[in-house]
């Protein structure tokens, strides 16, 4: 990494460095190299210090002394596995702010609820992780639960660790909507894409597009102004449909949408080509289809996921953010 660095540093100090149309991009890689760099520093001498703890705790009994020791272990642990999960994002792409859409599948409340249930999961783990969102897309249903929501995620590696949550996700619990408490299996799929720099090229012909106004609502259902000013695009020959409805003008959404649909556009031909990859190895893992995760409720609780065999007991504590486990799994399992 630090010869890297060095590179990169003799590249940014030529004189037209700054002319060049893909200068922000190098300076933001030169950025996360360095900042990593310190990470593995701080790392490295706490664990130094750590020794030292060790050897004093070998030759002395003190409760205060083991307990700091203790606590710094265990502090030095969780940035490891965070330094390791970076080490493993090393995608064109996994540094960038990631566009997720959460839709819900067929069956009514049952699944729109499961689609608002995962959505609140998406934003608890961006809070843990000091991720910014912003929503772009919010649909919700009037009898309850939502039918689609996209939200723009921002923050260093956003794109490379929601990877792993691309797919459907079946929910089995005791429907909150069945008088009769009969257990229920609900389905809801997600969506995630890069936020592409603007020097990325990605071939969309103005042919290819439909795009339609619709008056924006908020996220309560009530209307934020009376005018034609959301925007959705679908793209014809894939029929990929982004909707964006969160800025103030007609203008400003178009824009927005336009930008998730390259990401979408380029997601897509990625996944086309790793299918391909996985078809030549045998890799595909076809009996589950894109089902991904499963979360049991009852009768007992269990959270699964299917590609890689990492599972937890604690599913209240998955549906509340805490999805690191399943990331660095599903990491792992990638580079396979």
């Amino acid at each position: 990494m630090r010869g890297e660095t060095g590179r990169l540093h003799e590249i940014m100090a030529l004189p037209d460095f700054w002319g060049r149309d893909d200068a922000q991009r190098i300076s933001t890689d030169l950025a996360r190299l360095e900042s990593r760099i310190s990470s593995w520093d701080r790392m490295s001498s706490e664990y130094q210090d750590l020794v030292v703890l060790a050897e004093l705790l070998d030759e002395e009994d003190d409760q205060e002394l083991e307990a700091e020791f203790f606590s710094r272990s265990e502090s030095l642990s969780k940035s490891m596995d965070a330094f390791s999960m970076e080490l493993l994002l090393n995608g064109d792409y996994d540094g960038n702010n990631a566009i997720m859409t959460v839709h819900a599948g067929s069956g009514g409340l049952d699944s729109q609820d499961w689609a608002e249930m995962l959505y609140r999961m998406y934003l608890r783990w961006c809070e843990s992780n000091h991720y910014k969102t912003k929503i772009l897309d919010y649909q919700r249903d009037e009898e309850g639960g939502i039918k689609t929501v996209t939200l723009l995620v921002e923050g260093d590696f956003a794109y490379g660790y929601l990877q792993s949550e691309v797919g459907v996700h079946r929910l089995v619990r005791i429907s909150p909507f069945d008088t009769a408490k009969r257990r229920h299996t609900s389905f809801a799929s997600v969506d995630v894409a890069p936020e592409l720099p603007d020097d990325v090229e990605v071939d969309i012909r103005t042919e290819d597009l439909r795009i339609d106004t619709f008056r924006a609502s908020g996220a309560g259902g009530q209307h934020v102004n009376m005018t034609d000013s959301a925007v959705r695009i679908t793209h014809i020959p894939t029929g990929i449909v982004v909707s964006c409805q969160n800025e103030r003008s007609q203008h400003m959404n178009k824009a927005v949408a336009m930008q998730v649909l390259r990401g979408k556009l380029y997601e897509r031909s990625m996944s086309e080509r790793q299918d391909t990859l996985d078809s030549l190895h045998d890799k595909k893992e076809i009996s589950w289809g894109n089902q991904i995760r499963s979360y049991v409720l009852h009768p007992y609780t269990m959270v699964k996921d299917h590609r890689t065999g990492e599972e937890t007991g604690n599913a209240a504590a998955v549906l509340d953010g805490d999805l690191e486990r399943f990331i660095l799994s599903y990491l792992r399992w990638r580079k396979r």
